[in-house]
């Protein structure tokens, strides 16, 4: 019976690690984490019970430094600041991915998301601005261009199977554009009064970052240091922190240290010498030459890894599972006083912002994807139709993340802020809906009955 149990228990753990994996690596895992926080969030800020100690420990201060230099934050200064570099170094290690080998490596095939990406920025801006232009709300014109790709590609995903890869990868290379437009937007448009001083000296150490990777300097440890000073010096210098994290990224090795062939005929070799320092009945633990055959190896395939590459895969969960969760957790409490806030939806601010990502990102998307196939820069995807490429347009709309952090920038009154959050909910909750709505009925499967040598059997095809 003991041993039964034993099994049985076992068996909970296998399984319970098999799903534990399986999650981890869904692609639409990342916008589940985002909507439990984002939902979490809500709750903690509204309970009576929690929103005292939830709003105060976003606002208690936390101090690191030495005698003569310390940096004190808040929490919620620390999250935004600090430890969304890191997401910004990541999707800046994603943007320089897609242009040296990705959708944007070639002209042909960035033109369609390079277009796409321009037009769902302009209109959802454009729109805003109709309805903000010389109000107090006018500053916002920025929330509405972003595209959360998380939230994006994770209710794509819940389509399974029928979506077509060729799908999926304009979408995502559509979003690192876009993502890439946001940053520029932040650094040129919602940056404080600037301090030319720091800013010159954040080149020199942004000059000192280049000079490593044209030295092929692979050891990230001598990019540390440099790093950790380009963003305190963007940090007090008027432009956004957050821009030093794409600035790295950028200076990252993304070309291996050994090519292709070294790497196999080096594989080879070590296989050979692996087999001949061999003892019968002797394990690697009690024989030095076959492990230090097997550390060198190890050294020779990573380095056959580039940095950047390594450093994206890496922090894919870290990103994905921490670190937007938690800007998540912070930035998405907002507190409602009753139903008289959704008041907010109906004013020009929330107007601007739900018409903008709801109605602006796809029409901005489409027609520009429509004028560039025109132009004969560019092609649909690979088996895309124009009502599939419609629905992804519409899940484009889905602004979240980036949204939010514009939004804490765009205003200096906290009650402006917190109604754009709303706003934003709001707007991107009706994108994701719409855009699911819209793909399922283009992706529709047909039922089709074939006749073959071994009777009547039943086909799906795509309508």
């Amino acid at each position: 019976m003991a041993h039964n149990v034993s099994f049985a228990t076992r068996r909970k753990i296998f399984n319970f690690s098999e799903r534990y994996y399986w999650f981890m690596h869904s692609p639409w895992a990342g916008g589940v984490m985002l909507v439990v926080f984002m939902v979490l969030a809500l709750v903690l800020g509204n309970l009576p019970a929690t929103k005292g100690w939830y709003y105060g420990i976003l606002q208690s201060h936390f101090t690191i430094g030495f005698d003569g230099f310390a940096l004190s934050k808040s929490i919620e200064h620390w999250i935004n600041d600090g430890l969304m570099v890191i997401f910004f170094f990541y999707v800046g290690l994603e943007i320089k991915r897609e242009i040296i080998a990705g959708e944007l490596s070639s002209p042909r095939q960035a033109a369609m998301p390079i277009a796409a990406a321009v037009g769902g920025m302009l209109f959802p801006a454009a729109i805003y601005l109709v309805f903000n232009h010389g109000n107090d709300y006018a500053s916002g014109w920025g929330i509405p261009m972003a595209t959360d790709i998380a939230f994006a590609i994770g209710v794509l995903s819940l389509l399974g199977n029928r979506v077509p890869l060729s799908l999926k990868v304009f979408l995502t290379a559509l979003a690192i554009v876009d993502d890439l437009g946001a940053i520029l937007v932040i650094a040129l448009f919602y940056s404080t009064e600037i301090d030319f001083t720091l800013l010159i000296a954040a080149g020199a150490v942004f000059g000192l970052l280049i000079l490593l990777n044209r030295m092929h300097v692979y050891a990230m440890k001598f990019y540390l240091i440099p790093s950790i000073v380009l963003w305190i010096l963007f940090l007090y210098s008027g432009v956004h922190a957050t821009i030093a994290g794409v600035l790295i990224a950028l200076t990252i090795p993304a070309v291996p240290r050994y090519s292709k062939p070294y790497f196999i005929r080096k594989t080879r070799h070590f296989i050979n010498e692996f087999r001949r320092q061999d003892r019968a009945g002797v394990e690697v633990l009690c024989n030095p030459r076959q492990l230090k055959t097997l550390l060198t190896k190890r050294k020779v395939t990573a380095g056959t890894i580039s940095p950047a590459q390594r450093l994206e895969h890496s922090l894919h969960h870290t990103v994905a599972f921490f670190i937007m969760p938690v800007f998540a957790l912070a930035n998405a409490g907002v507190e409602f006083a009753g139903a008289e806030d959704l008041h907010i939806l109906y004013s020009s601010q929330g107007l601007g912002v739900i018409l903008g990502l709801v109605v602006g990102k796809p029409l901005g998307i489409m027609l520009m994807s429509y004028l560039v196939y025109r132009l004969g820069l560019g092609s649909l995807p690979h088996g895309v139709s124009w009502k599939a490429l419609a629905g992804v347009a519409c899940l484009a709309g889905i602004g979240f993340t980036m949204s939010i952090f514009i939004d804490n920038l765009a205003y200096d009154n906290p009650v402006y802020v917190s109604s754009g959050k709303i706003a934003i909910l709001a707007a991107s909750t009706l994108a994701a809906v719409v855009g699911l709505v819209g793909l399922q009925l283009a992706l529709r499967r047909t039922r089709t009955v074939v006749q073959g040598p071994g009777g009547v059997s039943a086909a799906e095809n795509n309508s």
